[in-house]
């Protein structure tokens, strides 16, 4: 599975974005998905994650009430609405895959996915 990370640009505190990862090929199935970043200077963190399903998600403290994670299965993409964004929100952000059959599985370590897209920046001004 290849994936394509796309949607982040600059924006003011306080601003909206919406990431959007689109797979190579249909991920709806079998495959959970998450969002990791990577701020300068920092290591790379979960964001959040969704199952299979849609069913089941999951997100790191620090973006909760801010960040939705959606998916649309039919045109095999994932998206990250981010709501009242904050300069540290700034980041390379991250979409990831991981193939599994167990239902509402997810997870916020990095090394249970196995596929990666290429990252997209999104810088936050203050």
């Amino acid at each position: 599975v290849q994936l394509q990370a796309s949607g982040g640009g600059l924006v003011q505190a306080g601003g909206s974005l919406r990431l959007s990862c689109a797979a190579s090929e249909r991920t709806s199935s079998t495959y959970a998905m998450g969002w990791f970043r990577q701020a300068p200077g920092k290591e790379r963190e979960f964001v959040a994650a969704i199952s299979w399903s849609g069913r089941t998600t999951r997100y790191a403290d620090s973006v909760k009430g801010r960040f939705t994670i959606s998916r649309d299965n039919a045109k095999n993409t994932f998206h990250l609405q981010m709501t009242n964004l904050k300069p540290e929100d700034t980041a390379i952000y991250y979409c990831a895959a991981k193939e599994t059959t167990v239902a509402g599985t997810t997870s916020p370590a990095a090394g249970w996915y196995d596929y990666w897209g290429q990252g997209t920046l999104v810088t936050v001004s203050s």
